[in-house]
């Protein structure tokens, strides 16, 4: 049986690594002769990942599914306790990143390293996130959740739309946003240099 929530779950993971991997790529690559483009993208997406991923994805994942999960399945207490830690503390680390990369920009290259240093730590702390829910949690939850429970999980993350999977027109709130992303980011996310 196909479950809607699963797949929304899977797509969002995707293009937030996707998003991931693009920031770091243009860490990688610099300001070069566009300082002002390159602080505005970083700031952009740095702002979506605040945006969606803590607002809309992880409460959900937090309050419906893990849950549900954890009372089918006692023995992934341990993952969920682990990905609920990474839930509090992701605002407040999304937040630092986007004070350091306000400082490397209005500081200088004296305050790049601490930048540069904490967005590979990001990085790979949010992608073994998802790791971790993708092959602990999902598995769990495809092979012991009622239909019941996938009927309001379902309802819930069908709310999401984030834009960025493709899958979802443009919410005109965040079109500026997402443009600014996907026309100046390097793909894989965007249409920029790469």
């Amino acid at each position: 049986m196909k479950h809607t929530s699963l797949q929304i779950i899977r797509d969002e993971h995707s293009s937030l690594a996707a998003m991931l991997r693009s920031m770091l790529m243009m860490v990688e690559r610099g300001p070069a002769d566009n300082p002002q483009q390159f602080f505005d993208v970083l700031r952009a997406m740095l702002f979506y990942i605040d945006e969606f991923p803590e607002r809309l994805h992880h409460p959900k994942e937090s309050d419906l599914l893990f849950p549900r999960v954890v009372r089918a399945a006692p023995m992934v207490m341990d993952a969920v306790a682990r990905l609920e830690h990474d839930h509090v503390n992701g605002e407040k680390a999304v937040r630092e990143l986007q004070h350091l990369l306000l400082a490397w920009e209005l500081l200088g290259e004296p305050r790049k390293p601490a930048f540069v240093e904490q967005s590979k730590r990001y990085v790979d702390f949010y992608l073994e996130h998802m790791r971790l829910e993708e092959t602990v949690i999902l598995p769990e939850a495809e092979k012991l959740l009622t239909d019941a429970d996938w009927k309001e999980l379902d309802a819930a993350f069908e709310k999401n739309c984030d834009p960025l999977t493709g899958k979802y027109p443009s919410d005109p709130a965040y079109d500026r946003l997402f443009t600014r992303i996907v026309t100046k980011a390097p793909a894989p996310i965007g249409l920029g240099d790469a």
